[in-house]
């Protein structure tokens, strides 16, 4: 049953003639400084959807972050802003480059980056800012922009998780410096493996093609710090593939998270255990990416569904800051540590590490699916 699982890669004969065809070419990668032709043309189609100037496929979302802080020579002894309620791969890219993230908390509507707390941590050590469009949601990017622009500081979007959500007709990714998107097996598109980053300058874009090969432009020529970040030929293939299917994919997830929610409805105006429903603000187009609710009982409610099959999945039942590798650096921190206790004051992601739950919206199930999830809801309680 498709609905077992809250989201999963829709593959079908046309990447696998794709990767086929890689195969039989033998040109399985590029060293060169643009690319394979596979990584140009998905880049060129992630450049049209997204409505950027430019485009840059690496081989994950998270060394996508990574090439995009590197490109903006962020290191040592900077401090990069981001929230705790995300996967840890953006924290990760963060230390990966030297620097240190700082934990901003959460608004409890859409569990992106709240602004108010982001300007009370900023720093003179502050270098970026990186909001996270979690499940799909798009992150306050006014209130955001305001900021960035008081305090002089550079903003990297996340957007792994938001291929496809706009906020005022614009896509996510498009607002600020860079974006990073993430083509692993679960989101909206697949290339296996791979990240992409968007930009409109050329600047970047060209940094970014460097950093991804070594720092090299024409080879054995490195000038600046890089790394071995390039997708394969059939990463890029299956990914490219995906991107032609991504219109249809997000008009199914659009019509099953709103069925879901009409239904949902009629439960929890009956049912307190039902905190909230997802409802994407005025402006804001999402890609229902995760489809999440919050629930009071939550893993009671998550081991009901199971019994009956239905997927449903908590991300993130423990912020990036409990985890045990940063719960240990703040443990060692000091008074001057942005890690340090004071840090971790953050109700609203500690609210919601506790409450979320991910249900199916994916564009492998039906309306009938989408009806059994609903009714596998009303009888856990």
């Amino acid at each position: 049953m498709n609905i077992e699982a809250v989201n999963l890669p829709i593959l079908g004969r046309e990447e696998i003639s794709a990767v086929s065809s890689v195969l039989r070419g033998g040109a399985l990668t590029s060293a060169a400084n643009l690319g394979g032709s596979r990584v140009r043309s998905f880049e060129s189609a992630v450049s049209s959807f997204t409505g950027s100037k430019y485009a840059v496929a690496v081989n994950s979302g998270t060394a996508a972050l990574q090439a995009a802080l590197y490109a903006l020579g962020i290191g040592q002894g900077d401090e990069v802003l981001i929230p705790s309620f995300t996967f840890v791969a953006t924290a990760n890219a963060v230390m990966s480059v030297g620097a240190r993230p700082v934990f901003v908390d959460i608004v409890r509507e859409n569990y992106t980056m709240d602004p108010e707390d982001l300007e009370r941590r900023i720093t003179k050590k502050t270098r970026a800012i990186i909001p996270v469009h979690l499940y799909g949601n798009v992150a306050y990017v006014d209130r955001i922009s305001e900021i960035a622009k008081k305090h002089a500081v550079y903003v990297i979007e996340d957007a792994a998780q938001s291929l496809g959500s706009t906020y005022g007709g614009r896509h996510t990714g498009t607002f600020f410096e860079m974006g990073c998107f993430s083509m692993y097996p679960s989101k909206v598109v697949t290339a296996g493996e791979g990240g992409v980053v968007v930009t409109n300058s050329r600047e970047y874009r060209d940094r970014l093609l460097m950093i991804r090969n070594h720092g090299m432009t024409k080879g054995y020529d490195t000038s600046i710090l890089g790394l071995n970040m390039r997708i394969t030929e059939m990463g890029a293939a299956i990914a490219t593939e995906q991107m032609k299917k991504l219109p249809k994919f997000l008009d199914t997830r659009k019509r099953n998270a709103i069925l879901l929610t009409e239904l949902l409805d009629k439960i929890s105006g009956k049912d307190d255990d039902i905190i909230s429903l997802p409802r994407p603000r005025k402006g804001e187009n999402v890609n229902w990416y995760l489809y999440t609710i919050a629930a009071r009982r939550r893993d009671l409610l998550h081991d009901r569904l199971s019994e009956r099959s239905v997927g449903s999945a908590a991300y993130y039942s423990t912020p990036v800051h409990k985890t045990p590798f940063y719960a240990r650096i703040a443990s060692a921190g000091n008074s001057n540590s942005n890690l340090g206790p004071s840090q971790m004051r953050l109700t609203n992601t500690e609210w919601a590490a506790s409450v979320v739950l991910s249900l199916p919206v994916h564009p492998g199930i039906t309306i009938r699916d989408v009806k059994t999830v609903a009714g596998a809801v009303r009888d856990a309680f």
